[in-house]
This record gives C-alpha cells, sequence and structure tokens, in this order.
C-alpha cells in the first residue's frame, strides 16, 4: 500500500517494513479521546493525532507486543459505553489501547494478519 492521500508519512517507516493500512480512528485513553490516523504496518500499530490536539506526537505499538485484540464498547468519559464501535488491544504488560474505528472487524482481521506476518493485508 503507498502512503496515504497527502503523499508522505507523518512517521519514518523502518528498514523492511511495509505500511498494510491507514485509516481514521480516535484513540480512547480514559475520559480522553484523540482524534487522528491509525496505520497499520508490518511491524506496527503508529497512532498519528491531528495537529489540533493537544499533542500530536505519534504514538506506536510494536506487533509482537499485542497480545489479543477484541471488539469493545466506546465510552463517554471513559465510563458510561455509549457504541459498541471500538477494538481493544491487550499487550503483553497488561495495558489494553482502545480506539475507535469505522470498519472495526476489517481493522481487527488485519491486525491478527499482520501479527501472523501475512503482508497482504489491505
Amino acid at each position: 500500500m503507498s502512503a496515504p492521500r497527502g503523499g508522505e508519512l507523518p512517521f519514518p517507516l523502518e528498514p523492511g517494513e511495509q505500511l498494510l493500512r491507514s485509516g481514521r480512528a480516535n484513540m480512547q485513553r480514559g475520559a480522553e479521546t484523540v482524534g487522528g490516523t491509525l496505520h497499520l504496518t508490518s511491524d506496527r500499530l503508529v497512532f498519528v493525532p491531528h495537529s489540533l490536539n493537544l499533542s500530536s506526537t505519534p504514538s506506536g505499538l510494536r506487533l509482537a507486543d499485542i497480545a489479543a485484540v477484541a471488539p469493545a464498547w466506546t465510552k463517554l468519559l471513559g465510563v458510561l459505553p455509549l457504541a459498541n464501535n471500538s477494538l481493544a488491544l491487550t499487550l503483553r504488560d497488561g495495558n489494553v489501547e482502545s480506539y475507535v474505528v469505522p470498519g472495526r472487524k476489517d481493522w481487527m482481521d488485519a491486525i491478527d494478519r499482520a501479527r501472523r506476518g501475512d503482508a497482504s493485508v489491505r
């Protein structure tokens, strides 16, 4: 897959790393929701916040650090279930990262395939 519309990726790819998928996403951390773009590569999942957010620094997770991928609820203020449209990534250290994404099942399948080393993800 080529870079998202607009040309260059907002983060560098590592040697041998391929971009597999990109799309709109909101990252949920407790009561905080940050809008941006989620990028799946052959080695990482990288979230790049929109420039309007207080923090616009990309953050990434190594696919090898993801223990499980599961559907989850989007929560208002981090507490009240609002919509069943998030995905939760449980990390090997026990932490959980949550993202609201359109096409949640497609994202979950793509992440699972990438974790298995299938670079044909789209």
